[in-house]
């Protein structure tokens, strides 16, 4: 079978195609025929060495893809050839709280994961997808849309009437725009392009924000909420942006901190004291909330943003596309 290797990290051009044994199902396991996978930026720090600098290589990187059962093992019930499922990017977290155990299952990081033609997961590590999605639409939920729904729907969620400010339009702050206006929300979005937020518009952004032409951008959203602050904040900037994140949340606000795009930046934890506010590390999340997510896209008929698809020879464009920061939702390859 045809995958890729991360057989140097630093550089994108050290993932390189190579052909490999196609895998057999043992007990409890299934045999997924990958149809398309999707991009994270934590796919982007995988590669340069940035997310695990002691991450053994070769690895097959990718958190994120989905396909079609061609095998099942002994023992596995509840899954049979020609179901529809997209991989979890934990297999080993099913529900509750994460632990040690479940992070080393983590897909394209800690494990193989899913660019390749052909997977070998855990019954216990794949969900079946909505129908009116394509392998596409669903490759791009394991990381991403999880992540969003674990951020607004999860532990302290985003409620009608709420005020939900997203930091940009990649992957999870689409994602998190189309979970919080099912949940009833006014969103907030920021972003360093006009036309980008002319699109959270139109999927239903009630606030746009250019903080590159607005550097204040924080006392811009607290007065767009009367001097209150926003209830939610999906922090995906990190350090860089965490201080101004922190000023725009009302007392006894909620930042689910997801990402560090912004890298690091001067932080007095001070703020947090003073205005009561929750802050809270989000790293994915278990298969239950994936079904749990997969149950609202179903009933919604939610439809993934999409940027734009590769080919799977075209893998190390689809990275480089993703270093550019250009795109809008989700990058996909498909197979």
């Amino acid at each position: 079978m045809r995958a890729y290797h991360i057989e140097k990290t630093g550089e994108i051009s050290g993932l390189k195609q190579v052909d490999l044994p196609q895998p057999t199902a043992g007990h409890g396991e299934v045999i997924v025929r990958v149809k398309a996978c999707s991009l994270n930026y934590r796919d982007l720090m995988v590669i340069k060495g940035q997310y695990n600098p002691k991450m053994p290589v070769p690895r097959i990187p990718l958190s994120d893809g989905a396909g079609e059962i061609v095998e099942v093992g002994p023992g596995v019930e509840s899954l049979e050839k020609g179901d529809r499922v997209a991989g979890c990017f934990m297999p080993g977290w099913q529900a509750s709280g994460c632990d040690n155990a479940a992070q080393r299952t983590a897909l394209g990081g800690e494990a193989d994961g899913m660019l390749s033609e052909y997977v070998k997961l855990p019954a216990t590590g794949v969900v079946k997808f909505p129908e009116h999605l394509s392998f596409s639409e669903a490759a791009t939920l394991p990381c991403a849309g999880v992540t969003a729904w674990h951020a607004i729907l999860s532990g302290k969620p985003a409620l009608p009437g709420h005020t939900v400010l997203l930091l940009g339009t990649g992957g999870v702050s689409i994602f998190a725009l189309q979970f919080a206006k099912l949940a009833g929300a006014r969103v907030v979005v920021t972003s360093s392009s006009d036309d980008k937020l002319n699109f959270a518009q139109k999927l239903g952004a009630d606030f746009t924000v250019n903080y590159r032409k607005d550097p204040d951008w924080d006392k811009t959203v607290l007065q767009w909420t009367g001097g209150v602050g926003v209830d939610h904040v999906v922090e995906v900037g990190g350090a860089g942006t965490l201080p101004k994140s922190i000023n725009a949340v009302r007392m006894s606000g909620h930042i689910a901190l997801i990402g560090v795009l912004s890298g690091t930046g001067d932080f007095n934890p001070i703020s947090i004291l003073m205005k009561s506010i929750n802050v809270r590390g989000i790293y994915v999340g278990s298969r239950e909330m994936f079904q749990s997510m997969n149950k609202a896209i179903s009933v919604n008929e939610l439809k993934p943003v999409i940027d734009r698809s590769f080919k799977f020879e075209e893998a190390p464009k689809a990275y480089e596309y993703l270093a550019s920061q250009n795109h809008l939702g989700k990058i996909v390859i498909e197979m």
